[in-house]
């Protein structure tokens, strides 16, 4: 592969690998070239582990004023499958989470019309005082900045207000592609990429971790998917709040995105999870979500430079109404034993990567 030896020495050497040079992979066949560099670059910061924690996702509500075109979760609340959780519902569930030895709420939800902001604080109110043990990692950059929106209040005030609740940590969903004319095809209703980047930022400038996504295998090219991680990577730069980068894989079967594909394949999920490893040198933790890559290909990307599979999640509805098919939770047992059948450590960890255990 042309100048993939600069590439590796780069890498090797601790020289950032370009744009251009991220590029040139996502452009190579060499999947087993990359792949070997990326688990190189992952044995030197991360060893023989991979993470996982035992969480639980909880969505409040489906009911959303935007129409994003590859989203299959949002509803109005005239459909027939649309719903809102009741707050004693929200708590049951964070209750049985917590019972079931979870350390993390993953929340997330549509932005609905009529919730008030009062809403989510109380919410996280409620989860803390019931179950102080959790940590609560909720809200997208898109529903912090609908939550300003609604209540008149600056992003920070926001962010303050939600952390005095009972807010740990923010997810990195909302992201998609952030370059603005992909983004303007498939969510012309959702914030722009700039002000995505700015919550976030905002957000780590309050103390609050995030994580970062890639919702890929859509109208974007690979340049676009090296111009989003090269975005990921400036404000990493200037914040460090980033904990994990997790590529997306997009689910067609049930989106108003119909691009006469059958999704992104194995070859290409393997790739990016390989090249964000590379590529983002200053991000500790490249995720395979299983959830939408499937147990297989979840299990072999921790030779692709992976370090970390999510967890044990149950009740995923996102990925699922869009069609993934993969199960809608993992039990500790299957989560671990996935882990050392491809021979790496299990870690649990709780949600800001604190070692809980070495299985």
């Amino acid at each position: 592969m042309s100048g993939f030896s600069a590439i590796a020495d780069a890498a090797a050497r601790g020289r950032r690998v370009t744009a251009a040079e991220a590029l040139a992979l996502f452009e190579s066949n060499d999947l087993l070239a990359i792949g070997e560099l990326a688990a190189e670059v992952n044995e030197r910061r991360n060893g023989n582990n991979v993470y996982f924690n035992v969480n639980r996702h909880i969505n409040p509500t489906n009911i959303c004023v935007n129409r994003c075109a590859f989203c299959a979760f949002s509803r109005t609340a005239a459909d027939r499958d649309a719903y809102t959780l009741a707050l004693d519902e929200i708590c049951r569930r964070a209750a049985e989470a917590e019972h079931d030895g979870a350390t993390e709420i993953h929340m997330v939800g549509g932005l609905h019309p009529d919730l008030p902001f009062e809403f989510y604080e109380d919410v996280l109110d409620a989860i803390r005082a019931q179950s102080p043990s959790l940590h609560i990692k909720a809200f997208t950059a898109v529903e912090i900045d609908y939550f300003a929106g609604i209540s008149g209040l600056s992003i920070g005030q926001v962010l303050e207000r939600l952390k005095t609740a009972g807010l740990g940590s923010m997810p990195g969903g909302g992201a998609e592609i952030l370059v603005e004319e992909v983004r303007q095809k498939i969510c012309p209703e959702k914030i722009s990429g700039a002000r995505w980047l700015e919550v976030i930022r905002l957000a780590h400038l309050a103390g609050l971790k995030t994580n970062a996504t890639m919702l890929y295998g859509h109208l974007e090219d690979f340049a676009d998917r090296v111009a989003h991680m090269e975005m990921l990577r400036n404000l990493q730069d200037e914040t460090g709040g980033f904990q994990a980068f997790i590529p997306l894989a997009f689910q067609p079967e049930n989106s108003d995105l119909k691009l006469g594909i059958g999704g992104t394949s194995g070859l290409d999920d393997l790739k990016t999870l390989a090249i964000s490893r590379i590529f983002l040198d200053n991000f500790d933790h490249i995720k395979a979500y299983w959830v939408m890559l499937g147990e297989k290909i979840a299990q072999v990307s921790l030779a692709f430079g992976v370090n970390d599979l999510d967890g044990t999640v149950v009740e995923e509805k996102i990925g699922h109404d869009a069609g993934a098919r993969s199960p809608q939770s993992l039990t500790l047992d299957a989560l671990i034993a996935l882990i050392r059948t491809a021979g790496k450590i299990p870690v649990e960890r709780d949600t800001l990567y604190r070692p809980i255990r070495r299985h």
